[in-house]
């Protein structure tokens, strides 16, 4: 047998108010919890002389899960201009990110993001 806490439990009476029903007493809701966001960090492509185009290409499709075209569009800015936003995401995702890419001899790097 368990030992029952009267707290948790309230009367009821049948129809006939003859006989008592012990029921356990409903819980109440929890509280409402606000999730605190995450700060936002941008991950970026560096341009690199060591790595084929095409490797980079589709270490990107793969590890950013991005579509061909937007991952051609980012690797073509990283090769022109010397670094390309791949994405923003909260800090641990974005050095997680960054430790996949290196693991592909790719250079990727995360910063902040303002706002």
């Amino acid at each position: 047998m368990t030992d029952r806490d009267p707290s948790q439990e309230a009367e009821q009476t049948v129809d006939d108010g003859s006989t008592t029903v012990t029921a356990p007493a409903k819980k109440p809701a929890p509280p409402v919890r606000k999730h605190k966001k995450l700060p936002p960090y941008r991950v970026l492509l560096h341009n690199d002389d060591v790595n084929t185009f095409e490797h980079v290409l589709k270490s990107v499709v793969r590890l950013a899960a991005l579509s061909p075209q937007d991952a051609l569009l980012k690797t073509l800015e990283a090769h022109e201009t010397g670094v390309s936003l791949l994405l923003v995401t909260h800090k641990e995702r974005a050095e997680l990110y960054a430790e996949q890419f290196a693991s592909l001899s790719l250079i990727v790097t995360i910063e902040p993001a303002e706002g």
